[in-house]
């Protein structure tokens, strides 16, 4: 089991500074389709088109150091059926130093929204998004895609399978077939066979746990070098519990959307749940990027939303149509057959810390190379997510990065497994 914690305090970090140019707002493509001719094989790619990256970072190699292209790729959903995600695929211009071949990132975004303007190949064309009257959305992830491709790190992103929000099984699946995209896209520099790490933070956090959990059986063929996993919400049910009342209510919507779409039994249940109000914020909420989701409906109760007016944690619990579900969701099922570092911190007021601590128990439970680090910083403003955010800068640019490469150049991964 997992007998010691890892804690560093927080240093500054100037890794990749990127300037943001210009605004615009269009409808987005959605080239996504489910109707395969034959038997699909996942991470195929189905289409491929060169992608505008409205971004610049000040290095000699150009105005961003990556040549971008979109893709939609072959996955199975959370049933094991036939799907596609889009996703971005990032071939760094700098050269890798490192050891052996150049390395390729699976990159799984937090939370942006199931909206389809809120895509990562949508949000990175540009700086800004605005949608009326208040729908705002930026690719805030794009500091730490910059720091890998600085290094000659080739990076993938996946948008996800649309409508699939902390949706286990499908996040993983995602994750892992857009690497295999990635190392099948020609003239990319991407080598078919070389050494792969997942990244994720928040919700690509628990992407990337899913991955990580899933790989060994789903693509053993893959050289999985490790993942590094930042604040993963383990468990739906203690997430809509613990951030109850706080700024992320709109992002249950997000949840309770995906949960409909992947899986169509538990729709009556979840109509039953909501009043009115509880509707309408369904269908509000799955328009919506993050930031207008929480200017909606931030700081608001749960229980506002139900037609008997206890919380939704409450409800979905204790429906047996919707806590089995959620149980064959939760986190530590399997243990990764790679290194993991996972992230959490004393002050995160979004995802329970305790949470991820026992996942590291569990997966080092079930033979896992586990690194836990464990920020040890006050609470502030509790239920504002700014405990949540600052952990990711303080890790992801200092230690995550350090880890990572340590990872690709061959060196034994820690643990504080005991």
């Amino acid at each position: 089991m997992a007998g010691k914690v890892r804690r560093i305090v927080a240093v500054s970090a100037g890794l990749t500074a990127l300037v943001l140019v210009g605004i615009s707002a269009r409808t987005p493509i959605t080239a996504v389709a489910d109707d395969f001719p034959t038997p699909p094989t996942p991470g195929d790619i189905v289409s491929v088109e060169p992608l505008p990256v409205a971004l610049s970072v000040p290095i000699d190699a150009g105005p961003f150091p990556a040549k971008a292209q979109r893709i939609v790729y072959r996955t199975t959903d959370a049933k094991d059926a036939p799907t596609t995600a889009t996703g971005t695929v990032l071939s760094p211009i700098p050269p890798w130093r490192g050891s052996g071949e150049r390395p390729l990132v699976s990159f799984a975004v937090g939370t942006h929204g199931i909206a389809p303007h809120c895509r990562t190949s949508e949000l990175i064309q540009r700086p800004l998004t605005h949608y009326p009257p208040f729908d705002i959305a930026t690719e805030y992830e794009a500091v730490f895609i910059g720091a890998l491709l600085m290094q000659g790190i080739a990076v993938v992103v996946t948008d996800y399978i649309p409508s699939t929000y902390l949706i286990t099984a499908a996040e993983g699946n995602a994750v892992i077939d857009a690497a295999r995209a990635a190392q099948r896209l020609p003239d990319t520099g991407i080598p078919a066979h070389g050494p792969i790490a997942f990244w994720g933070y928040s919700q690509g956090g628990h992407a990337v746990a899913a991955a990580a959990e899933h790989v060994g059986s789903y693509a053993p063929e893959l050289d999985l070098r490790g993942s590094y996993v930042g604040a993963p919400p383990v468990s739906q049910l203690n997430l809509f519990r613990y951030a109850e009342g706080g700024l992320s209510l709109g992002a249950g919507g997000f949840f309770l959307k995906s949960l409909i779409s992947s899986y169509p039994e538990v729709e009556t249940a979840v109509d039953e749940m909501l009043n009115d109000k509880g509707r309408q914020f369904l269908d509000t909420t799955s328009a919506q990027c993050v930031g207008g989701a929480m200017l909606s409906y931030g700081f608001q109760p749960s229980n506002s939303l139900t037609k008997d007016g206890r919380s939704m944690a409450q409800v979905l619990e204790a429906d047996p149509r919707t806590a089995q579900v959620l149980a064959e969701m939760t986190l530590g099922r399997a243990g990764p057959t790679a290194p993991v570092m996972l992230v959490t911190g004393s002050n995160d007021d979004l995802v329970p810390p305790a949470d991820n601590r026992q996942l590291a128990r569990t997966w080092c439970d079930k033979g896992a190379t586990v690194d836990l680090v464990d920020l040890p910083l006050p609470m502030v403003l509790p239920g504002s997510i700014i405990g949540h955010t600052v952990n990711s800068p303080i890790v992801g640019l200092t230690e995550g990065q350090r880890w990572l490469n340590d990872r690709f150049n061959g060196v034994p991964a820690p643990t504080t497994c005991s």
